[in-house]
């Protein structure tokens, strides 16, 4: 991906919305820890909703900053394919214990993917601690793998990374969040000094003046 953030000209709008996605991914992770491994398959029903109501909200978020963010078109890759993916969980609320691991894996692998993209654009903006969100979002690549490729796991693993899965994606989604708030901030500093800079340069052209 190129610089996601390389012609922005205003503030990010909305940067909160990835710090709500993350408290749902959290609460959701949480919650699998909650149940066993028998009713493992009656969570399609909360990955379903879960899915659709973060998919809405980064696609809220991308169309919001579609004239700001120069590749917002991912973000709304990723939040039609959350969408998708919680719309397949609700037309099929039985499906396999073999399909639903894979089907919550691939969300959340691009999702994770997404969001390392995004950290790395925090460097380019010297954003010192986009290192957290990077190392965040490369631990949920590793485990959203470990989710697709189930079958080499025992049953009691699959719950364990399910909810871990969605833990350490929630959190990599709540660092970016408040990255985006940093991120909200610099035109109005670039400003701020623009302003210093031109009145430094009125007083000097003021005492140049006086001195004639």
């Amino acid at each position: 991906m190129t610089t996601f953030f390389q012609t922005i000209t205003r503030s990010v709008k909305h940067w909160y919305i990835p710090l709500i996605i993350g408290i749902i991914l959290i609460a959701a992770g949480i919650y699998v820890f909650t149940v066993p491994l028998e009713t493992y398959l009656t969570l399609s029903v909360l990955f379903s909703v879960s899915f659709i109501i973060i998919g809405l909200l980064d696609i809220f978020f991308s169309i919001r900053n579609h004239k700001i963010l120069q590749e917002w078109g991912w973000y709304l890759v990723g939040g039609l394919l959350s969408v998708a993916g919680g719309i397949i969980l609700s037309i099929y609320p039985g499906i396999s214990i073999v399909i639903l691991p894979f089907v919550v894996g691939f969300t959340l692998l691009f999702f994770s993917f997404l969001l390392m993209g995004f950290s790395f654009e925090m460097k380019s903006l010297g954003i010192l601690n986009w290192g957290n969100a990077a190392i965040l979002s490369v631990l949920g690549v590793i485990f959203s793998f470990m989710l697709i490729v189930r079958p080499l796991m025992s049953g009691i693993s699959l719950v364990t990374v399910t909810g871990i899965t969605f833990i350490i994606t929630g959190v990599s989604s709540i660092v970016l969040s408040f990255n985006l708030r940093k991120v909200k901030k610099i035109p109005e500093k670039l400003s701020s000094e623009l302003k210093d800079k031109i009145a430094a340069i009125k007083k000097e052209i003021d005492e140049v003046n006086a001195g004639r």
